[in-house]
């Protein structure tokens, strides 16, 4: 790998740390009672996650174990590990995650796959919704750019068409909003009731109720999801590598893309993505890790998938 690349990494995984400490009073969807796993299992593509006391968030164990990995996975000679594991704590790459605790969640339904260019592709010709996609001045002006234009552009619809073969990857290039007129279209074409999942059920839904760090479990594996260094670097088919699934049986729960969540910091301004993306460090994709971004970014390392709730 050469320098050049490496460090359009480093500056990625840097941009993202913008802290996620502040949360919204009213960010995350109103209380209700759980869903049923009759319930659930009726409607095609979504899983079960009971209800119940699950370990959330992360501790100074797992923290010192994430710089370890991003520098291992990343160090072109194991003689330069320790050098840029201490560069990576220098910046404090993982140190504002919430602490491991004990939370409690009701039982929700959440979806197996994220929403891929096809299903988004039925909403834009039902709705005349604005496609995926974003100028190159606007992306100069959203800032975080890592990517160039040049990176981005393959992924901008041409109409309400998708790019070729990509029918079957997550959609990109969408904002926290399109992601709501989503959930709101698709509730009323099947008669359910959808959201996006908060910070903490996604985590949930994505490690367990015994705080592993992935969905395999905690030892980081190389071949475990699509990562930089495992991968097309790209965007892959939704539930192509199986050891990103979930015990619940829910797809690509590290790595392909980052997750909007429905929930909110800075007054509302910005939303929590969990997950990881395809052209990350490992330490990244560990169902603790979350960061921040305006609700009206548009990126091709950002996508969603949906719950569905009690009507």
């Amino acid at each position: 790998m050469t320098t050049p690349i490496r460090g359009r990494w480093s500056l990625l995984c840097l941009l993202l740390l913008i802290s996620c400490q502040e949360v919204t009073s009213g960010s995350t969807p109103r209380t209700q009672p759980g869903i049923t796993q009759a319930a659930c299992e009726a409607q095609a593509g979504f899983a079960f996650v009971d209800g119940g006391e699950f370990i959330a968030g992360s501790d100074r164990t797992e923290r010192d174990y994430a710089y370890r990995i991003s520098a291992e996975g990343f160090a072109d000679d194991p003689a330069n590990v320790a050098a840029a594991e201490a560069s990576y704590r220098r910046r404090n790459w993982f140190e504002r995650e919430p602490g491991r605790r004990t939370e409690t969640l009701p039982s929700f339904c959440m979806g197996e796959n994220l929403i891929t260019n096809a299903d988004y592709q039925a909403f834009v010709q039902a709705t005349g919704h604005r496609s995926p996609g974003i100028s190159a001045a606007e992306y100069q002006e959203q800032g975080f750019l890592v990517h160039g234009y040049d990176e981005v552009a393959p992924y901008v619809w041409q109409g309400d068409q998708y790019p070729t073969g990509q029918g079957q990857h997550p959609v990109v290039l969408v904002s926290y909003g399109d992601a709501l007129a989503y959930a709101e279209w698709r509730s009323g074409r099947d008669g359910a009731s959808y959201r996006l999942p908060t910070a903490l059920e996604w985590e949930k839904a994505a490690r367990g109720t015994d705080g592993q760090y992935f969905p395999w479990g905690s030892e980081w594996r190389n071949d475990g999801t699509n990562w930089a260094k495992n991968g097309p670097y790209g965007t892959s088919e939704v539930g192509a590598y199986p050891l990103s699934q979930s015990l619940y049986g829910v797809e690509d729960m590290a790595g392909n893309v980052f997750e909007y969540t429905s929930t909110l910091t800075r007054g509302g301004a910005k939303v929590l993505l969990k997950g990881c993306s395809w052209d990350d460090f490992p330490g990244f994709c560990r169902a603790a890790y979350q960061h921040d971004r305006p609700v009206d970014s548009r990126h091709i390392l950002f996508g969603f998938r949906l719950l569905m709730e009690n009507d």
